[in-house]
């Protein structure tokens, strides 16, 4: 799909969104949230949890008459080789026809890990012309819980070129067998076809129960979005895990409920970016999936020869009133006042017919040379100044923000912690004996584990921080609104993490790499300017590497 019809796709639900009540909803989400996460590991004392706790909530959701229990998790070989409780996990697959689990396909190569063949009852017969998505491998869960269930759908996602997900496949293509999404799988145990083995498709149409599902070509479905993430009921996963061990009633009903067990947790990884949302976790995605299965809310694509006839009518319309008006300001008017209408059509049949025509090609099209030229050379100009502020802020080995970038969100955070009594801190990076490592390495070998520690700062900080290259092997990050005794924590899970990494060389050797960090925090302690602040933060980095390195000061 044209990029630019998919941002007024991701517009269109944006607004629809604001006028959609999703009451009553099928689905509910038991969360693996962050408190859940922290109750999990102060109270089991590791991730992910043994399986049999997993087995302890079936028996409790159970007890409700849930429609559907689905783990958006895949239970991937044996945890600490834990076979006892692992059994007990798939005693109760076995035990209730209606739990249901993901498995995942995928292109890694054999030398890695051995494709293998899934037993015939995972797959099904698709009759219709789909090209659905192939993949060369497979990532296989418990051998226990295949053999106890069929109830096992694959959860891979599809993206647009841009990296939004707005469609899911229904089917998936192995070794020349389709295998259902797990979503898919839901939803058809939802309405009482749990053991459905034959799907039709006909006219780009799946009969699904009493609904016909509109198919795109490759064998996905583009989802209809409910709102941003927390539009389903999300019920963090501590209090379900509380009222299992105690017995209790936790407070929340589940009768005839699809119920998803997933993580939202951004720590964890399983992070989205949709229409609605940049942030928005993948058991929502399957929550969303299966509601517009249930409820047929899928969005549908005009046919080509609809969008042709679309395209030749706007085109006439702009032609007739160009060469019949004789003030071109008022002909632009007109025009200006037709396009609008048109948009305004468009988003009404997507709000209330779950119907996409297409607006970039026709209006593109109808507006001619000169608009065509104007849109062109704005983008020309538009994609240029990104580029440059983007080389002028970005470090060019780590893709960090740089240093003089740095020196302008610190004056701004600064400014902002005086304007509004708030709080900010700052951590400064290096990289223990990083001279003597490229003396012993070599210059290459220490820009690649630069490299590979920039990312892991990235990816393990909030959104909204600032991870920026200070100089060298120094690396410094900005904590908005965070206190300085959460910001040592931050350091020290930085450090922790780090330290726990084998990094690979430029010679694909591997070596492990420590850091040092220092913590200053906006206030009377550290002080109240740029300069301050950034000089307690190298002071603090100057003890932690004198007392040893591999440290939080």
């Amino acid at each position: 799909m044209d990029f630019a019809e998919n941002k007024t796709f991701d517009l269109r639900q944006g607004v629809n969104i604001k006028n959609k009540n999703l009451s009553p909803q099928d689905v509910v989400i038991i969360a693996i949230d962050d408190a859940s996460y922290e109750y999990i590991l102060d109270n089991y004392g590791e991730w992910p949890l043994r399986r049999d706790i997993y087995a302890k909530i079936i028996d409790y959701l159970e007890a409700q008459s849930p429609k559907i229990i689905a783990f958006d998790l895949m239970f991937v070989k044996s945890m600490k080789n834990d076979s006892y409780a692992d059994k007990i996990l798939a005693d109760s697959f076995q035990k209730y026809s209606n739990v249901y689990t993901a498995m995942n396909l995928d292109n890694q190569e054999e030398d890695l890990r051995i494709s293998q063949n899934l037993p015939q009852k995972l797959a099904v017969n698709v009759d219709g012309d789909i090209s659905p998505f192939k993949f060369s491998n497979c990532r296989v869960i418990l051998q226990d819980i295949i053999n106890a269930t069929s109830n096992i759908g694959m959860i891979n996602v599809v993206r647009s070129d841009d990296g939004v997900l707005r469609s899911m496949p229904l089917f998936l293509d192995y070794q020349g067998k389709y295998y259902p999404q797990l979503g898919l799988k839901v939803a058809a145990g939802a309405i009482g076809n749990s053991d459905v083995k034959n799907f039709i498709i006909k006219n780009n149409k799946l009969e699904f129960g009493n609904k016909k599902i509109p198919v795109e070509n490759d064998g996905s479905v583009i989802l209809n979005w409910y709102g941003t993430a927390g539009t389903f009921e999300n019920i963090p996963m501590y209090k379900i895990l509380k009222a299992a061990k105690t017995g209790t009633d936790s407070g929340y009903n589940f009768k005839d409920k699809v119920v998803y067990i997933g993580a939202t947790a951004s720590s964890l990884f399983d992070i989205k970016t949709v229409p609605t949302d940049r942030v928005f976790p993948g058991v929502e995605v399957q929550a969303t999936y299966v509601q517009n299965l249930l409820d047929g809310n899928i969005i549908k694509k005009n046919p080509l020869w609809v969008n042709i006839l679309t395209d030749l009518a706007l085109i006439t319309v702009t032609a007739i009133i160009i060469m019949a008006t004789s003030y071109m300001p008022a002909a632009m008017g007109i025009l200006a006042v037709i396009y609008g209408i048109y948009i305004f059509i468009s988003y009404e049949l997507m709000a209330h017919f779950n119907l996409w025509i297409e607006i970039v090609s026709p209006l593109s099209l109808a507006i001619l040379t000169l608009v065509v030229s104007v849109i062109a050379k704005y983008l020309i100009k538009s994609k240029d100044f990104d580029e440059q502020y983007k080389l002028a802020t970005t470090d060019g080995l780590t893709e960090l923000y740089n240093h003089r970038y740095f020196q302008e969100q610190i004056r701004h955070s600064v400014e902002h912690a005086k304007r509004y009594n708030s709080e900010f801190s700052l951590v400064i990076i290096d990289i223990d004996y990083f001279k003597k490592f490229n003396d012993n390495y070599g210059h290459q070998s220490g820009d690649a584990v630069l490299k590979q520690i920039s990312s892991i700062l990235k990816r393990n900080v909030r959104v909204t921080d600032i991870v920026c290259r200070y100089g060298g092997e120094e690396i410094s990050i900005i904590l908005p609104n965070t206190s300085n005794q959460e910001a040592i924590n931050i350091a020290q899970k930085l450090c922790d993490i780090v330290a726990s990494k084998q990094f690979k060389l430029a010679n694909g050797k591997e070596s492990g790499v420590t850091i040092s960090l220092g913590v200053s925090t906006y206030g009377q302690t550290d002080g109240t300017t740029p300069e301050e602040i950034i000089s307690s933060a190298d002071k603090r980095l100057y003890n932690a590497k004198n007392n040893g390195r591999n440290r939080v000061n």
